[in-house]
């Protein structure tokens, strides 16, 4: 077992709107499905495991890009969608925010008695895995989230979240059960976030004297931090800005979307008459499923394909969000019965847009980009947690 990495956001109070908080569960349970699928369980539990994968899975859902309520929402929709599918994924999430958080050895051992698999294992893990984050690695945040996530085969992730009320900002551990040796001496691979000088690392192993004495006397000695190797930081700003996205990548979509028909591509022609906003936001979200580890680097990128629920960078489009998860329950629908040729199509999509930025050159139309997305809204349904969209004035209508 190894902690995979960790991500810093700022602390974003708020709520997830009904309407937005549906379309979530929805979307990630297509994503699963498929994942599942296509990859297996395990796979799926490995996903969660990567902050950098988990940061674009709750951008291309609607969530605010860089906010810490991504953490809460998007495992609170991905447990509503997925427990009640969970003997035929595999997969079954334990825990939540707050009290729910203190569930989830209960929820474990329930999972157990369903499964058969060794729960008394699992709940010590998750208590361990809390400890070490709460107590042994003493950095400031205090966790109020917990969620294990776990599959039939005994692979499990935990996401969980800690706060540090003076900074102003929430801390996000993740981890991975494959490869485990100890929970007490160097279980992670990173712990990444803000230099905040000497910290108290137990789990260090120049610290095994230390834990030694603590055996014997309760005696503390502060150690470095583990060198970095995984890590997700988010900038304050709200608002997406260029240096947040790796704009070669998002302009090859948006040229494969908007530029191109899906009648060009002899492999897309199943997709043939949706429309170039739907496949924008189709092609991100299949990037999400089949894109590999390196292409999740810029999780800011996946907010263009449907938004975030405070308008940044633009208002969440409810039309083309609908739109692509029919397309993906219907994708999945008939591979279930042995038609793949419509998954296949979207799988296509994200390796479709990679050969494209082989020539494709980004240009400096950023924020025109977003205007053109903010300008169009109100025709895609776009919508806010501050309410709908509203169309541009008669003489910006002129425009289009």
């Amino acid at each position: 077992m190894k902690h995979s990495g960790s991500a810093d956001l700022p602390l974003h109070y708020g709520y997830v709107p009904q309407w937005l908080g549906l379309r979530m569960a929805k979307l990630g349970l297509a994503v699963a499905e498929t994942l599942v699928m296509d990859f297996g369980a395990d796979e799926f539990i490995r996903r969660l495991s990567d902050p950098f994968w988990f940061q674009s899975l709750g951008a291309v859902m609607g969530m605010d890009w860089h906010s810490s309520g991504i953490t809460t929402s998007v495992m609170g929709a991905l447990k509503k969608a997925i427990n009640p599918h969970a003997k035929e994924l595999g997969i079954y999430i334990a825990g939540g925010k707050g009290k729910h958080s203190t569930q989830t050895p209960n929820e474990l051992m329930q999972i157990g008695e369903n499964t058969g698999l060794d729960t008394t294992t699992l709940v010590r893990s998750s208590k361990l895995a809390a400890k070490v984050d709460n107590t042994a690695i003493q950095d400031g945040y205090q966790l109020y989230t917990h969620n294990f996530i776990l599959s039939n085969t005994g692979q499990w992730s935990i996401v969980q979240q800690g706060m540090n009320a003076i900074n102003k900002t929430a801390r996000r551990y993740h981890w991975h059960s494959k490869g485990i040796k100890s929970f007490v001496e160097e279980p992670h691979t990173a712990i990444c976030g803000p230099n905040c000088g000497k910290i108290l690392n137990l789990t260090d192993n120049r610290a095994a004297p230390t834990r030694k004495s603590i055996m014997d006397v309760s005696l503390e000695r502060p150690q470095l931090m583990l060198a970095e190797i995984s890590k997700l930081v988010m900038p304050g700003h709200h608002d997406v800005r260029a240096k947040d996205v790796d704009l070669k990548r998002l302009g090859a979509v948006l040229w494969l979307a908007h530029e191109k028909r899906p009648a060009d591509f002899e492999d897309l022609l199943l997709l043939e008459g949706l429309g170039p906003r739907t496949l924008q936001s189709l092609t991100l979200v299949s990037e999400v499923i089949y894109g590999t580890p390196s292409r999740f680097k810029d999780p800011a990128r996946f907010a263009f394909a449907h938004g975030g629920k405070d308008g940044h960078p633009f208002p969440v489009p409810i039309k083309v969000y609908d739109e692509t998860i029919g397309i993906l329950q219907t994708a999945i629908h008939k591979a279930k019965l042995g038609n793949e040729d419509k998954k296949e199509a979207v799988k296509r999509l994200t390796q479709i847009a990679q050969k494209a930025e082989e020539s494709f050159t980004a240009n400096a139309n950023f924020d025109e980009v977003i205007k053109h997305e903010r300008d169009n809204s109100w025709r895609y349904g776009g919508r806010t947690v501050f309410g709908k969209a509203k169309p541009p004035s008669p003489q910006q209508l002129e425009l289009f």
